[in-house]
């Protein structure tokens, strides 16, 4: 089994249901298991402007399926949500689903790239991912607890159920 580490958002259609949604539907996902979830948080979007905050969450899963292979899951669970692709960049989704990194592997390959482009710099990814799992070292990064601590996290703010 591998250890993989999710970033969950969503800002549309009652987001903090669709990211409790999504963390269960990912324990769903067969040969797959999430065995810790973040609490969710809310933060400015990172995009334009003009749409509605963000709820953001980390989850980490046990997965027997290769990179790819759980990457065409996670987008197979965000379309099921109603995520239309062809939208503006960072633009409202009702589910953004980001494999954030796969063991300790580094992948770029055309439609993956493990660890996710840009996680250094976002808080809405590390404070969250640092209640989980803190000393997970990221490949080429560091350990998420000191990148976290290196990030701004003031405009997070927790959701409560």
């Amino acid at each position: 089994m591998s250890r993989a580490f999710v970033g969950i958002g969503s800002n549309l259609d009652g987001p903090g249901a669709q990211v409790r949604a999504a963390i269960e539907a990912l324990d769903g996902i067969a040969g797959t298991r999430c065995v810790a979830a973040s609490r969710r948080h809310r933060n400015p979007p990172m995009g334009p402007a003009d749409q509605p905050d963000y709820v953001n969450a980390v989850a980490a899963l046990e997965t027997g399926l290769d990179p790819q292979a759980l990457l065409t899951r996670l987008q197979a669970l965000e379309a099921a949500a109603g995520r239309d692709r062809s939208g503006r960049r960072w633009g409202p989704r009702p589910l953004d689903l980001d494999l954030l990194v796969y063991d300790d592997r580094q992948i770029s390959a055309p439609a993956l790239t493990v660890p996710h482009p840009g996680i250094a710099q976002r808080a809405f990814v590390l404070v969250p991912w640092a209640e989980i799992a803190p000393d997970w070292r990221i490949p080429g990064l560091g350990r998420v607890r000191e990148l976290a601590a290196a990030l701004d996290g003031a405009e997070l703010t927790v959701e409560e159920d």
